[in-house]
């Protein structure tokens, strides 16, 4: 097996691309040759600026839908096939976070509704369409059963795998988005889709950022390699994950975390 990273000839879409993780990943696919379809809420400017910072701008493209939404994930799938012809990866980005801490009274339903419908129905929205176009192309393509036909990929937390005290929303929701990978992971096995999770804990973002500034000895003094991670270091395990080597990975979560949970 090639030590090279090489993409080529793969179509990618990326929920949550225009910024933060979304946008590294967007980029480092990019760089190994897949073409990238991504989707941003607003900040066309945004994503915009991403295209034009990878290789070959021609092959990424840009739509506009809310992973709050139900129908994004089938949006962002059929632009990835009418751009490029086909879908081999979808990266589950998309979420938000509020940098505010809130006790469960004071959490008020509409705020809960939205998180979930960010951070894990837009999860189960991209992971099905993606799943029902890369058994579409399997089939016409005749490929062995378990052949490596697709790749998900979510974006988990820490959040997920420990809780998070103020933030009970976003903590439930990506502690979903880890109980649905480990259960469509075998259940697509055969189909030769593996979905597998990177699960980053504090990254310097624009969504993690102020809290980061605020409370920076706690956090910081809490990961045992004493810093916070870059966007571009979990945006290589997800692009891994993509990658033969990776090809006897499904239902897995990987922690990127500096060492702060060992989980």
């Amino acid at each position: 097996m090639s030590l090279t990273i090489a993409l080529d000839g793969q179509v990618a879409a990326v929920s949550g691309g225009s910024r933060g993780i979304g946008a590294a990943t967007v980029k480092l696919l990019a760089q190994a040759g897949a073409a990238v379809a991504f989707s941003y809420v607003r900040g066309r400017d945004a994503a915009e600026a991403v295209i034009a910072a990878c290789p070959d701008p021609r092959r990424v493209a840009a739509i506009a839908a809310d992973a709050r939404q139900p129908e994004a994930g089938v949006a962002l799938t059929r632009h990835a096939v009418e751009r490029f012809g086909r879908l081999d990866i979808a990266v589950a980005n998309a979420g938000v976070w509020n940098a505010e801490e809130a006790p469960i009274e004071a959490l008020e339903p509409a705020a809960w509704a939205e998180t979930i419908a960010c951070n894990l129905t837009g999860v189960y929205s991209l992971a099905r369409a993606a799943v029902a176009q890369m058994k579409r192309q399997a089939a016409r393509a005749g490929a062995a059963e378990n052949a490596p036909r697709g790749r998900i990929i979510a974006v988990s937390s820490t959040a997920g795998q420990r809780g998070e005290a103020g933030h009970v929303d976003y903590g439930a929701a990506k502690a979903g988005v880890i109980g649905l990978v480990r259960g469509l992971g075998p259940e697509v096995a055969r189909d030769g889709i593996r979905v597998n999770s990177v699960a980053p804990g504090w990254v310097d973002s624009d969504m993690s950022r102020p809290a980061i500034a605020a409370h920076p000895e706690r956090i910081v003094g809490a990961i045992p390699l004493g810093r916070v991670g870059t966007a571009e270091e979990i945006a290589g395990c997800i692009v891994f994950l993509c990658t033969p080597w990776a090809n006897f990975m499904t239902g897995s979560v990987m922690s990127v975390n500096g060492g702060a949970v060992l989980a």
